[in-house]
């Protein structure tokens, strides 16, 4: 069995993007999960956060990178390959101090 390299696409996105490594977005069961967030403009055109679960190829990363490049949310639709990696988070309840003490 490989490991899977989970600073490949950190590094790779940080190329292009900002981003922030956490610890728990608590769904485990679609990592590797990558939160693309509207650009500016993508904002004000409507643009929301989209949540892409089971990042785990290099091809993926590749994918949401030609997506933020040509505006991300709001902007530009993602590739439909990406389609595939879209999900709903679920909703959050209370604070993250009382979701680790249940």
């Amino acid at each position: 069995m490989t490991s899977l390299d989970h600073e490949e696409p950190v590094r790779f996105l940080g190329e292009i993007a900002e981003v922030r490594v956490t610890e728990c977005l608590d769904v485990c069961e679609q990592a590797n999960v990558v939160v693309v967030h509207p650009s500016p403009a993508g904002r004000t055109m409507g643009g929301r956060p989209v949540w892409l679960g089971l990042v785990n190829q290099p091809d993926a990363a590749r994918d949401i990178a030609a997506w933020i490049r040509a505006g991300g949310p709001g902007v530009a639709e993602p590739p439909e390959i990406l389609t595939l990696h879209i999900f709903t988070p679920p909703r959050r309840t209370g604070s993250a101090r009382e979701r680790t003490r249940r």
